[in-house]
């Protein structure tokens, strides 16, 4: 681990807008917007967020459902937009935030593996000389030509995993992917994910488990209501958290 920042977040907002009605079709909805009767009311998913991740640090993120945890992945991966304040990453991202993400469930998990290698900006060459590698750790020999559409989320789960990690990312986030797997495929992940950190990876990790976040986390921050509770070494922020929801 050294001084190098790879995500600093300055007041970072993102707001949604919320619909004040019901609209039960598209062209109710047009006629009222062309009419300027349609109105939003403003939603703060993340609100004045600030936080600097140096490399090799891993840091979890708790909170109760809606409390911001997997907007904040995807503002620092860049699906989102800041509504006010900054973001900035140094290094390159390997995201695993939606199980299906990067994925077309009519290919077959062979095309699945160039496809998603071609986004994470691997290419076709260097994927055929891991494919070998990417189908044993999911562990889907006998499905590789089936579509994605017909796995299970564990299968899914397993091949994305597979080939977000099939070299060591400098920045590795994780939205609740361990959560669908068996156990044996849990702790191959957790294996791994330790040996990227031995090797300086820097990890943000979402998890609805205190004791997972314990176990592979060093910082954590908790959340609620988009803004920042707590954040520090992370068996001192669960507890802290653990207390709160149980009162």
């Amino acid at each position: 681990m050294n001084d190098k920042i790879m995500i600093e977040l300055k007041d970072a907002t993102v707001r949604f807008n919320l619909a004040t009605e019901k609209i039960d079709n598209l062209k109710e909805y047009f006629v009222k917007l062309a009419k300027r009767e349609l109105l939003f009311q403003e939603f703060f998913a993340l609100d004045g967020v600030s936080l600097t991740v140096k490399k090799g640090e891993s840091w979890g993120i708790i909170g109760r459902n809606g409390s911001g945890k997997s907007t904040l992945l995807k503002l620092i991966c860049g699906i989102l937009k800041p509504y006010r304040g900054t973001v900035k990453t140094y290094g390159s991202i390997a995201p695993l935030i939606e199980i299906q993400a990067g994925f077309d469930g009519r290919l077959t998990a062979r095309e699945n593996i160039f496809l998603n290698g071609a986004i994470l900006g691997h290419s076709r060459e260097f994927m055929r000389g891991h494919f070998d590698e990417i189908i044993n750790f999911a562990e889907i020999g006998n499905f590789i030509d089936v579509p994605i559409k017909n796995f299970s989320s564990g299968m899914s789960a397993r091949l994305g995993f597979a080939i977000a990690t099939v070299v060591n990312p400098e920045i590795l986030v994780i939205d609740e992917v361990l959560s669908v797997g068996d156990i044996t495929f849990q702790k191959n992940c957790v294996r791994r994910i330790k040996d990227m950190l031995e090797n300086d990876t820097t990890l943000l990790y979402v998890s609805h488990s205190c004791n997972t976040v314990r176990w592979l986390c060093k910082n954590a921050i908790w959340l609620d209501k988009g803004k920042i509770v707590m954040a520090g070494y992370s068996d001192d922020v669960c507890t802290a958290y653990e207390k709160s929801v149980s009162s």
